[in-house]
């Protein structure tokens, strides 16, 4: 059974909340060059930040800030815990993300969610000015494009293009006298930062948060990544920006279309995984099998 006209737009309005989280992904896995655990939790701070300030009645729009924020916060831990005090990466990461899950829960008064039914939101206040139907969809177009903007001007600044050289060698970036820990404390605070700004957005849209909400989160932004690369390309930066993003919503769709054949709910862990190793599986095939080469000529035709 192919997927319903509704399902269709609920992935399309998932998929781009998703595509903020995998371009938060790619700022540390592919341009720091670092694989980040913290993002499993620091999507829930954004979730809960975003959720207590819109259940007390606060602005909206001072929740999503609020939950970049503190992104920022959990992201700059895991980069000090890794360049000050010499733990390694992936273990900086895990023991954040360990320490998140309390902080969370303090975050949302010890509760293990947050409803947001009674509570004004961002999607609730684009139904008054666009078309109910699509306004989530306008949404999360329009954040997701500011988004890639200012992920496009950022890396082509000066501070920018020393991010990228710090995960491309970090060697060289130091013989220049650039402060590569400054650097990756920034980056992993930006990243962690659109990460819970992600979180913070899938709180409002689906009008609760949940403590639970972020495990898998980082399979879901490599998946996100890895499949953008693989089917949309990656020859310019702003177009593998936006071959993440389109990664992100592909991904929804997959998901999304494994449940319309009857997939159990249960099941979409495995499904997750299946997509990653076939998405990798990409790369690897495309290199060893003539297929880029004919796409190549085809283009030059």
């Amino acid at each position: 059974m192919l997927l319903t006209f509704p399902a269709l737009i609920g992935s399309l309005e998932q998929g781009m909340i998703y595509a903020v989280l995998a371009l938060g992904v790619f700022l540390s896995f592919r341009t720091l060059n670092t694989p980040d655990l913290t993002v499993d939790g620091s999507v829930v701070t954004g979730a809960a930040a975003s959720a207590v300030v819109c259940s007390i009645g606060g602005n909206p729009f001072i929740g999503l800030l609020l939950a970049f924020v503190c992104g920022c916060g959990a992201g700059a831990v895991t980069a000090l815990l890794n360049t000050k005090l010499k733990i390694q990466e992936l273990l900086a990461g895990i023991l954040v993300m360990l320490g998140l899950y309390s902080i969370n829960l303090r975050i949302m008064g010890s509760k293990p969610n947050i409803a947001l039914t009674q509570s004004n939101t961002l999607y609730k206040m684009a139904k008054n000015i666009f078309s109910e139907d699509y306004s989530a969809l306008i949404v999360g177009a329009g954040v997701l494009a500011i988004v890639i903007a200012l992920f496009y001007y950022f890396l082509k600044t000066r501070l920018g293009f020393a991010l990228r050289a710090t995960g491309d060698n970090e060697e060289m970036v130091r013989a220049y006298a650039i402060n590569s820990d400054g650097m990756k404390i920034l980056g992993l605070a930006l990243s962690n930062g659109f990460v819970a700004l992600a979180g913070g957005m899938l709180a409002q849209y689906q009008s609760f948060a949940d403590v639970t909400m972020g495990t898998g989160m980082v399979v879901i932004g490599l998946a996100s990544v890895i499949i953008g690369e693989a089917i949309f390309g990656t020859k310019s930066l702003l177009r593998r920006l936006i071959a993440v993003s389109l990664g992100a919503i592909a991904y929804r769709l997959i998901i999304a279309q494994a449940l319309a054949f009857g997939l159990p709910t249960s099941d979409l862990k495995l499904v997750s995984a299946i997509i990653v190793a076939g998405a990798l599986a990409i790369g690897t095939v495309s290199e060893n099998f003539p297929f880029k080469s004919l796409m190549v000529k085809k283009e030059v035709r």
